[in-house]
């Protein structure tokens, strides 16, 4: 079974989100590094780099596939996790903590009300 912290936001796209104060990190789920498997490439996208909630910010590619990667909320790029494009193994052995992607200041914080409670993702991936 995945793991799947309760403090977090979820997209049905299967992307996290932390939120702390008007900035929000954002990597992918235990449950979407398992089904990749191992992972071989990160892209990122750049610091200041504007974003719109839904758009393909960064790539992840794994010996299976390449999949892009959703940004679950808008706003400009803080900072971008240099530690996974150099070890991207790091995205499958701890996906929410050292395996985050990018942080991102929220520019409409409301839009978090549109995303998945722990519970819910839960459901959506038949945990």
């Amino acid at each position: 079974m995945s793991n799947i912290p309760t403090d977090l936001k979820y997209t049905k796209s299967h992307e996290w989100v932390r939120v702390s104060g008007d900035t929000a990190t954002v990597g992918i789920t235990d449950h979407a590094q398992h089904e990749l498997t191992d992972i071989v490439f990160v892209e990122l996208p750049d610091v200041g780099k504007q974003i719109k909630s839904g758009d393909t910010c960064a790539v992840v590619e794994s010996v299976k596939t390449a999949s892009d990667i959703y940004s679950p909320v808008s706003g400009g790029i803080l900072e971008a996790n240099r530690l996974v494009v150099d070890d991207p193994a790091l995205v499958n052995s701890d996906p929410y903590d050292s395996g985050w992607f990018f942080k991102i200041k929220l520019s409409n914080p409301a839009e978090l009300n549109a995303l998945l409670a722990s519970e819910q993702y839960k459901a959506q991936i038949g945990g």
